[in-house]
């Protein structure tokens, strides 16, 4: 007789992730088949009022404007896509655009290091929360949002209770499920940043705490750790961005800082509490004087050093919102140059298909020795109870009109119909619905450790059954959108989110 522990379950695991799509023909949204209809309805007319050989001519154009439309790489870019973004890059670099140069000999007038790019109008002002704690408050004039930042020290899963770990998981997911209904938010941003140590904290708290009686042996063998810990060890970082609307509704009166401030001071207490049930660890919110650290190390990662010796002689070094930048930034192709180290970013282009496990990051997150910083950025977009209904009937529907517009639909569209249905009972069940995206950036201070750093993001990626891509022609704007900043990309492009999804 064999014994059965009744603990010995099978791991939990998670999945079920879908794009939001519109239906279609030929693969195409509801914007992109009644172009398509339109094009046949505009040949059909030619032929009745031109002719059959002008109607053949526009018929061989349309055709390839289409194919060119609906032929789509790995990565769901079409033909079309590449070729807009190639134009976009090369009409920037022509202007000099992708070049920025500032401070006393740079090319602004006010002779300050600003923020280049799409955080360079943003206003950074401290406040207090109700609990007496400092605050920085980001307001960007261009999409009319504030941002706070929480940081928090988390203590990952090792050694941990499986139990445990689908707790937090779940504590987590109320978390964000929750952040929907809060009044004003936009979105929300978690940061886990890797960073070599330079062991000057280390050397701090030893010199600070070591006791002047204490034997010979014991004084040198802490000497030695101090001397020998830092070489290979590494620091973990992480943060959680939230942007709130400086408008409560559509044509509203626009609030100030100080307005904004009031309100979030009495909320952050709540946000904190929530976050540290998630295994975030201790939460707190972000002063400016901890914020301009964070980013103007981000741009220039020589400075890491320099502030780590001034907080260690018990110094503060005063930095302000227009000093943070880089003192010169290119954007390339495939790559932003900025300061003393060189970054590539990487976009999320599929989510894990099947279930994965809690732990499927955990490679990606974890430091590398072929990077010398990398910032994980997962982005979330809380959609509220109101238009989730709404969104998971539509992808119901579309995925019922793929199965049904074949006489034979592929494996991939019925199993699609079932992941609909999951969500739409989850949802009203009473389940959040929130839009995520993942960026990727890897920092390395010399040019020939690039190649390595790419291949190790390839192979960091697969791991965690992500598929991603390079930003190609907006590293210099992946690279903001990856910092604590709260930047909502999808309020910065030209063409609404609504309108892609439905090409």
């Amino acid at each position: 007789m064999v014994a059965v522990d009744p603990n010995n379950r099978a791991p939990r695991t998670y999945g079920n992730w879908t794009r939001p799509t519109s239906p279609g023909l030929m693969g195409l949204g509801s914007v992109g088949t009644a172009l398509m209809l339109g094009s046949l309805v505009l040949v059909v007319l030619i032929v009745m009022i031109v002719g059959v050989l002008e109607a053949a001519i526009t018929f061989g154009v349309l055709s390839i404007l289409m194919l060119a439309v609906v032929t789509k790489d790995s990565h769901g870019q079409s033909v079309v896509s590449r070729i807009a973004t190639r134009l976009g890059f090369a009409a920037a670099r022509s202007r000099g655009a992708n070049v920025y140069r500032s401070g006393p000999i740079g090319r602004t007038d006010w002779g300050t290091f600003q923020l280049p790019g799409l955080a360079a109008p943003t206003r950074l002002s401290e406040h207090r929360d109700s609990y007496g704690r400092p605050f920085a408050l980001i307001y960007t004039p261009a999409t009319l949002s504030y941002s706070i930042v929480l940081g928090t020290e988390p203590d990952g899963a090792a050694l941990v209770d499986p139990e445990q770990v689908d707790s937090w998981v779940a504590d987590w997911g109320h978390w964000l499920s929750n952040l929907g209904d809060e009044p004003g938010l936009e979105a929300a941003a978690v940061t886990i940043e890797t960073a070599p140590d330079s062991g000057t904290r280390l050397r701090r708290e030893v010199a600070t705490n070591i006791d002047a009686s204490a034997p010979e042996f014991a004084r040198g063998m802490l000497t030695d750790i101090v001397d020998s810990y830092p070489s290979g060890s590494s620091t973990v970082k992480a943060y959680v961005a939230l942007t709130f609307s400086a408008t409560m509704r559509s044509g509203g009166k626009k609030r100030t800082p100080d307005d904004m401030a009031r309100e979030l001071a009495a909320r952050i207490p709540g946000l904190t509490a929530g976050l540290e049930a998630t295994g975030a660890g201790a939460a707190h919110p972000v002063a400016a004087q901890e914020l301009c650290e964070t980013v103007r190390i981000a741009y220039d990662p020589a400075a890491a050093a320099l502030i780590d010796e001034a907080h260690a002689n018990g110094e503060t070094p005063e930095l302000t919102w227009p000093d943070v930048g880089p003192t010169a930034a290119q954007a390339d192709w495939g790559g932003y140059r900025h300061d003393s180290a060189y970054s590539v970013t990487w976009s999320m282009t599929s989510a894990p298909r099947g279930s994965v496990q809690s732990g499927v990051l955990a490679k990606l997150l974890a430091p590398h020795r072929d990077i010398a910083r990398k910032r994980i950025t997962l982005l979330y977009r809380p959609i509220d109870s109101a238009r989730a209904a709404a969104i998971v009937e539509a992808d119901l529907s579309a995925a019922q009109f793929r199965a049904t517009s074949t006489a034979k639909p592929s494996a991939r569209d019925s199993l699609g119909i079932r992941a609909a249905e999951a969500t739409a009972r989850e949802e009203a069940s009473g389940a959040g619905l929130v839009e995520f995206g993942v960026l990727v950036t890897a920092t390395v201070d010399d040019l020939d450790m690039v190649a390595d750093a790419r291949a190790a993001i390839d192979n960091l990626a697969a791991t965690a059954r992500l598929r991603v891509r390079p930003v190609f022609g907006s590293q210099d704007s992946a690279f903001a959108a990856a910092l604590p900043l709260g930047l909502v990309l999808q309020k910065h492009v030209k063409v609404p989110a609504e309108l892609r999804d439905k090409l």
